[in-house]
């Protein structure tokens, strides 16, 4: 798992059929020791999270799984918001 913010959405009207009617966010990864902003990336959001939320997020097959469809366009996922953390 990833841990990063939560940093805009992605409207898209024209995409593969099996996207509709989910999220897209951008989320950005974060150093949680240093709170330094990486790369930024979309994830499809099954959590609800929201813009400047902190997050978990998944690639590849788990983000596919979070989805229970392993031929889902999705290689990131947003599965969880982060309540707290220790370093």
């Amino acid at each position: 798992m990833i841990i990063c913010k939560v940093i805009g959405n992605v409207w898209a009207t024209r995409k593969e059929e099996a996207l509709n009617g989910l999220k897209l966010m951008i989320v950005c990864r974060m150093d949680i020791t240093t709170e330094q902003e990486h790369e930024s990336f979309v994830a499809v959001d099954c959590v609800g999270a929201g813009i400047g939320e902190p997050v978990l997020v998944v690639t590849g097959s788990s983000a596919r799984k979070a989805f229970d469809n392993p031929n889902i366009p999705v290689d990131a996922a947003i599965v969880g918001i982060i309540d707290g953390s220790e370093s």
